[in-house]
């Protein structure tokens, strides 16, 4: 026999004979012509082809990963490399998987808690805030134009009825002192920022 059995094979990398069986099954191990299994070129076809969460759980969790390691024979030497190289990427693997899993958490979080209108879109807000104090500006703006008249009318009637005499005051003149006033009110208006942080 040129290569292992599969319970000398299972023995070696620490699976289960049925997971060994499977294996063979599915083509991820690498035959000589007589059946036997060719432990080098199997193990690497295996890895490329197994996930690496998947080869964790089949050898009983990260604990039981390299189990059966450095025992005192010439295997057991190989076993141990080739599970502490494996144990690498298995970890970091499961960092990643870990921190892809935790990420999709938050995700489907924010996603509910926009849907019930607890969290809304930052920009959306800006945008909106924004929005609400250009047409507050451009009513000011445009205020002394619209209340002039009115303003010189009620009290040009005042001041006649106080005073007995007639009394003209220019609309002109009144829009643009309400102008000024106006301005000077929105300049200082401009200074205040909305964060939303």
């Amino acid at each position: 026999m040129e290569g292992l059995s599969e319970r000398a094979y299972a023995e070696r990398t620490g699976l289960s004979r049925g997971a060994v069986q499977k294996a063979r099954k599915n083509g991820r191990l690498v035959l000589f012509a007589d059946g036997s299994i060719n432990a080098v070129v199997s193990d690497a076809r295996r890895g490329a082809m197994t996930d690496p969460d998947q080869q964790i759980r089949s050898r009983g969790g990260v604990g039981g990963v390299g189990a059966g390691g450095d025992g005192g024979d010439g295997d057991g030497g190989a076993i141990s490399s080739s599970t502490a190289s494996g144990r690498g990427d298995s970890t970091s693997y499961l960092k990643a998987r870990t921190a892809l899993t935790v990420y999709q958490a938050q995700e489907r979080q924010l996603s509910i808690q926009k849907k019930k209108g607890v969290l809304v879109d930052r920009a959306r807000a800006e945008t909106l805030v924004f929005r609400l104090a250009r047409q507050e500006r451009d009513l000011w703006i445009t205020w002394p134009t619209r209340g002039a008249a009115l303003i010189a009318a009620q009290l040009s009637a005042e001041m006649e009825t106080a005073s007995g005499k007639a009394v003209t005051i220019e609309t002109a003149i009144l829009q643009r002192v309400l102008e000024t006033h106006v301005r000077e009110q929105l300049d200082a208006l401009a200074d205040l920022r909305v964060s939303l942080e």
